[in-house]
């Protein structure tokens, strides 16, 4: 794929986010190129999900075809959640002190943890560890697993969504770390960690031996 239709592809998301749906015709005569060069376009759009097509009616004659954007496209734009995140974590330290951010986290904790033992009842230790770290890729974690030679397992997240608010609040870190413990049901040690300046967060998981009789 070269630059330039990588750009018109750009800007072609970015006049149907700030103009609306619009048609074939029209977003090729608003980028200056051929209607058969803009669908060629859609079609790579369509196909990695991007927009959608949809048609609206007219007053006069055939209901028109036009494109728009799917959620998936939302994610393309700019987000500044981790400043109102940090602003709101902040009001609650400064109304009700630092104790009630422990038991927000505290009850987050809870609350992911019955969530998760409800989804893993019943999975071994390597479907659970698997279905975990499946359930954060999905989150944006980019994470990944495996079973290491000693017969321990990994989690490895190469990013962290929250990684500003970590730095600021560190409980966010242990959560995540209690709720894997909990949830897997045996010894969980995060050994690196993004907020701290590791360049992925590491889990190692060792599975508890029974006492022998």
């Amino acid at each position: 794929m070269s630059i330039q239709e990588t750009n018109t592809r750009k800007t072609i998301i970015t006049i149907l986010r700030t103009e609306g749906p619009m048609s074939a015709g029209d977003l090729a005569e608003r980028i200056g190129i051929t209607e058969m060069a803009i669908r060629r376009h859609i079609a790579t759009l369509e196909r990695d999900s991007l927009i959608y097509p949809t048609t609206i009616r007219q007053p006069m004659g055939r209901p028109a075809k036009v494109y728009q954007l799917t959620e998936e496209a939302d994610d393309l734009f700019p987000k500044n959640y981790h400043s109102l995140m940090l602003d709101i974590l902040e009001d609650i330290v400064r109304v009700d002190g630092e104790d009630k951010i422990k038991e927000i986290f505290d009850q987050r904790e809870e609350r992911l943890s019955a969530h998760l033992n409800e989804l893993l009842d019943g999975k071994s230790l390597e479907e659970k560890v698997q279905t975990l770290a499946e359930m954060q890729n999905s989150k944006g974690y980019l994470a990944k697993w495996e079973r290491k030679d000693d017969g321990s397992y990994e989690i490895v997240e190469y990013n962290c969504p929250i990684a500003q608010v970590s730095k600021v609040y560190p409980e966010t870190c242990s959560c995540e770390t209690n709720v894997f413990r909990r949830v897997l049901g045996t010894d969980v040690n995060r050994s690196q960690c993004l907020a701290e300046g590791g360049s992925c967060c590491v889990f190692k998981i060792h599975e508890i031996e029974e006492p022998q009789a």
